[in-house]
């Protein structure tokens, strides 16, 4: 599964960054774009593992995913009523591999592509070797995770929508521009916002100074000038 990711990461990696690399070179910037293949280490005894969740791969009937447990001890859940799916766990990033060799990069003037998809989830065996595992990392705590270790100031999560809503396609929807901690905690409890506000939250948390910002792709830039998605400060 641990190569799965890594194979992932490398052929997606490649396409953005030829894709960056020539919009550079149609700005006439001169800056390098690398992708970085990324171990992130989880803690073998993180609770996720004993209560796997996170969907993956295909579909099947229900008798082929009891095949699969008993075969292969997968664990299969029903998913929304589509089918029956392997689910893994989705423990927390704890510490980045490659993260010395990414500074390096950027403080050499290089465009970084890391953990993606979250990262290649590895574990430490007692002689300190890592080993991969089967899980998939939040790709938005990883980056999280990222932010926090090279300290940066700001935390942009680009997805599907400039904004960020509470009660979400309801007549009551309403798009939110900015958020504080405070209220983006409440707006989790009360099961209304994604996944993604908890990365924002944990990054504005980790240092004072620091905001996180939720929009979509081609808005990144008014986001980050204050004039469009949703900021968490």
């Amino acid at each position: 599964f641990d190569v799965c990711g890594a194979m992932s990461q490398g052929y997606i990696g490649y396409h953005m960054q030829q894709g960056l690399e020539k919009v550079l070179r149609a700005r006439k910037n001169g800056k390098r774009v690398v992708t970085v293949v990324t171990q992130v280490v989880v803690d073998k005894d993180d609770p996720k593992f004993k209560a796997p969740s996170k969907p993956i791969g295909p579909f099947y009937t229900e008798d082929e995913a009891r095949k699969l447990e008993a075969e292969k001890g997968y664990t299969m859940k029903e998913d929304a009523g589509r089918g029956w799916r392997r689910v893994v766990a989705s423990p927390m990033p704890v510490e980045i591999v490659e993260l010395d060799a990414v500074k390096c990069l950027m403080n050499g003037g290089f465009i970084a592509i890391t953990v993606g998809g979250g990262g290649i989830p590895v574990i430490k065996d007692e002689n300190g070797n890592y080993i991969g595992t089967a899980a998939v990392i939040d790709k938005d705590l990883a980056s999280e995770r990222l932010a926090e270790d090279i300290d940066a100031d700001a935390l942009v999560i680009l997805t599907a929508v400039e904004q960020v809503c509470i009660n979400f396609g309801k007549p009551e929807q309403k798009s939110l521009a900015t958020m504080t901690v405070e209220e983006a905690r409440r707006y989790m409890a009360e099961g209304h916002l994604l996944p993604k506000v908890e990365a924002a939250v944990k990054f504005v948390e980790s240092k004072p100074g620091r905001k996180a910002i939720i929009t979509s792709l081609d808005k990144a830039v008014e986001a980050l000038e204050g004039k469009a998605g949703t900021t968490v400060c």
